[in-house]
């Protein structure tokens, strides 16, 4: 299907700033939708969830729309949508709860790869049991991190594998569905970063062999908070830390607190409006794989587009490599440093910021340190024009 950017970009009131992003992997904007469903939930009236008054009405239907459209977003059963206030903050829950029954002896695999979120958590959480952590390498030259690189650290004392869906810092898309069935074999559970990936392609959670996949709606198009999906049953299995009057009901035992019903009605209305990036018809989950698709073609053809033109730069080292992988390059040049490029370009109304973002064991791995390199990131409403200002403020840059 044909994708009409001009139209998306429309609908993005931050775009008439005239700022180029390149800075979605840390946070898209949000379409004027996104924006005015949030304010109209927090101008309704509304109460703590329930079913005798109107406003207790209104806050169990938002949560009930939103747990539905995550679950169409990420193929996954509404049932087994857990809300949080970020993927790190859920990452960190699950992990504690999970750690309860781990014992020393036990061995916890995390990647290198991985944005911190899906290391610290499981790291700290091993190291209070007793558990080993044993890590899966990625290949530096090729970006690459594969199944060989996952069976080399599996054995039968592995409890559980994490590793992302798609590296924050150099886009590597890693072959998800069969580690899983590796991991899997192996007795051990899944647990999947989609925070980078679900911006950019079609999700089936079940497909994937995802046991936990995290992610976060201010990543598309949505307000600040954290999704973790997994299966009823597998949550039906946890006991976490909670108050003694809350529900022992999933998934809602595993969401500490009042829910910002703002936020899942934002993020309802940014599911909606991925659905409709396209003209396809049929339910929202077949409305949203197949915008995702084509929204996946659009910005790898944009991709291939600019590492073209980059490729002619003096000086710049592109470190996104792996054969399948998110619209994300990260950047180095000979003789500069990558924050003078990021405040270069931002003096220029481009905002590509630099840093390691928090794949700090990706950076140092790379042989980048903690300083990591200019991250470039495409999201729905990026377009030509945003690449060629980019390109012309590098030029510029390379030639000061």
């Amino acid at each position: 299907m044909s994708y009409d950017v001009s139209s998306v970009r429309a609908r993005f009131p931050a775009l008439r700033a005239g700022v180029a992003h390149f800075d979605g992997p840390g946070g898209t904007q949000v379409p004027e939708s996104v924006a005015r469903a949030v304010a109209d939930t927090l101008t309704s009236p509304i109460a703590n969830r329930g079913r005798t008054t109107a406003a207790e009405r209104t806050a169990d239907d938002v949560v009930r729309a939103a747990r539905q459209a995550m679950a169409d977003l990420l193929g996954a059963d509404p049932r087994g949508i857990v809300f949080g206030r970020s993927a790190t903050q859920l990452t960190f829950d699950i992990s504690r709860t999970l750690a309860a029954h781990w014992r020393p002896g036990d061995e916890v695999v995390v990647s290198r790869l991985d944005h911190d979120a899906n290391v610290r958590p499981w790291v700290r959480a091993a190291e209070a049991a007793g558990a080993t952590v044993r890590w899966i390498a990625f290949d530096p030259d090729t970006s690459e991190l594969t199944t060989d690189d996952v069976a080399d650290v599996l054995s039968e004392r592995t409890r559980l594998v994490a590793v992302t869906g798609a590296s924050n810092l150099i886009g590597t898309r890693p072959p998800v569905a069969e580690i899983a069935r590796l991991v899997h074999g192996a007795g051990a559970l899944l647990a999947i970063d989609g925070v980078h990936l679900t911006a950019h392609a079609p999700v089936d959670v079940a497909a994937l062999g995802a046991d936990f996949f995290t992610c976060s709606p201010y990543k598309f198009l949505g307000p600040h908070c954290g999704v973790l999906a997994a299966a009823p049953a597998l949550l039906e299995t946890l006991s976490p830390a909670k108050l003694l009057p809350s529900t022992e009901e999933v998934p809602e035992r595993l969401e500490l607190g009042t829910l910002p019903y703002e936020l899942l009605a934002g993020t309802t209305a940014a599911v909606d409006f991925l659905a409709g990036l396209t003209e396809a018809g049929g339910s929202r989950r077949e409305r949203l794989v197949a915008a995702m698709t084509t929204l996946e073609a659009y910005e790898d053809a944009l991709r291939e587009h600019l590492e073209k033109e980059l490729s002619a730069l003096p000086g710049v080292r592109l470190w996104s490599r792996a054969a399948r992988r998110t619209p994300t390059l990260l950047l180095t040049f000979d003789g500069h440093e990558a924050a003078a490029a990021y405040r270069f370009l931002a003096e220029r109304g481009v905002n590509a910021p630099a840093g390691s973002f928090y794949a700090i064991e990706a950076s140092r791995w790379l042989g980048l340190g903690d300083a990591g390199g200019l991250r470039v990131g495409l999201a729905p409403y990026s377009d030509r024009d945003d690449i060629e200002r980019l390109l012309a403020g590098l030029r510029d840059f390379l030639a000061a």
